[in-house]
């Protein structure tokens, strides 16, 4: 299945006709952190107008959802976002279920990361945060795992979201039920900035119509188009592939956090298998032999008796990377400007405490989180060249952008 077919994995929106210049905020971009942080401004009483051009192609679509600081061997100011977020998680799906009425597919199953040797488990990053396995215990949480697998951390505090299935609906459905508009089939032209100053927004509506919203508020959250509407921007598309297979129920009970592959067990069965990493792609489209041939190998070495089991899905899709590798959040060199983007594969980790962040910012007077916020300003790789980041947030180009 490619990026597109995502769609079928989502209710519609429904939401009813919105005044688009009576809204406070523009969100740029429909895919998680975009919702993410449209719920938080909602329940705060702000009004909120969602612009996307095509939903399928968020990275919330397609991850896999994995809630895993620890599992992944996070280091420095992303450990600690990514702690902080994963706290912070079941309250922030509490109120989302509450919003919608539907299940967000949050377990907190607990992620085991496999090791060739002792030696390997003791010197992960984060094995202080783990329980260290050794062969049998191994063997006892993973029944079948391949022979070369001889010990093992657990990191019970980590877990999944069924994000695709299950996250993105009840967040769509808790915005809308909040009184959040949406434009689906906007493409984003431009950001008019005078004297670098976000006062507008124009943009290509579906049916071909360019027109101008006045804005004084907005939130970069394009994921890997960001950089179209803010050229400088350093955040480059980096293509992901996965598949899915159908095990039997209660097959693999927690995450399996292999060397280049993960396996992440769904309630029902489905077991989501994942990723390849491909900076060099950019945003060519579509599956490569290549790429599902490393899945499926590391699947197997993972645990062999999956070969066995019936191939459901194939697609692909693309994160939002970053030199350093960490998230740009916080104000952009545009007043009024917010960016949120950049979450390379922590996208769904970091939607909690990401929502939460932006809305601090944009609330006059409620931010108290610069010290967390710092890391990740985007000046932290310098400030643009004059007229990097306003050549076409004033007109004077023609990008536009994936939202």
């Amino acid at each position: 299945m490619d990026a597109l077919a995502a769609d079928s994995l989502t209710a519609p929106f429904s939401a009813e006709s919105f005044d688009s210049g009576a809204a406070a905020v523009l969100i740029l971009g429909g895919g998680l952190i975009g919702l993410a942080i449209a719920h938080q401004l909602a329940r705060r009483g702000q009004s909120v107008l969602v612009l996307s051009r095509r939903r399928s192609e968020a990275a919330g679509f397609v991850a896999a959802g994995m809630l895993a600081p620890h599992a992944e061997g996070l280091s420095g100011p992303l450990l600690d976002l990514g702690q902080r977020s994963l706290g912070s998680i079941p309250g922030w799906v509490a109120q989302i279920e509450a919003d919608s009425g539907l299940s967000c597919g949050f377990r907190p199953c607990g992620i085991v990361v496999p090791f060739r040797s002792a030696a390997e488990r003791d010197a992960y990053p984060t094995a202080r945060f783990g329980l260290a396995l050794d062969a049998a215990d191994l063997r006892h949480e993973i029944g079948g795992i391949g022979a070369a697998w001889q010990a093992g951390l657990l990191f019970d505090q980590d877990g999944q979201i069924d994000n695709r299935r299950q996250l993105m609906r009840a967040l769509e459905t808790a915005c809308v039920a909040l009184g959040v508009g949406f434009q689906e089939g906007s493409e984003v032209l431009e950001l008019l900035a005078p004297a670098g100053r976000l006062e507008a927004i124009r943009l290509r509506r579906t049916e071909g119509e360019v027109v101008t919203l006045p804005c004084r508020r907005a939130v970069l959250a394009c994921g890997a188009w960001s950089a179209r509407l803010l050229p400088g921007l350093p955040v480059q598309p980096i293509k992901g592939q996965m598949l899915s297979l159908q095990a039997p129920r209660q097959a693999l009970k927690r995450v399996l956090f292999g060397p280049g592959t993960y396996l992440v067990p769904r309630e029902d069965g489905l077991l989501v298998v994942g990723a390849t990493s491909e900076p060099d792609a950019g945003f060519a489209a579509g599956l490569t032999p290549q790429g599902q041939s490393q899945l499926e190998q590391g699947l197997v070495s993972l645990l062999p008796e999956a070969a066995h089991w019936p191939p459901m899905e194939r697609w692909w899709g693309f994160r939002p990377g970053t030199p350093d590798g960490l998230p740009l959040l916080g104000p952009a060199e545009i007043a009024g400007l917010w960016l949120a983007t950049g979450h390379y594969r922590n996208g769904v980790l970091l939607a909690a405490i990401s929502a939460s962040l932006i809305a601090n910012l944009i609330e006059p007077g409620a931010s108290g989180d610069a010290a967390l916020l710092a890391p990740f300003d985007a000046r932290r790789f310098g400030r643009p060249a004059p007229g990097d980041q306003l050549g076409r947030a004033t007109g004077l180009g023609s990008a536009s952008a994936t939202v």
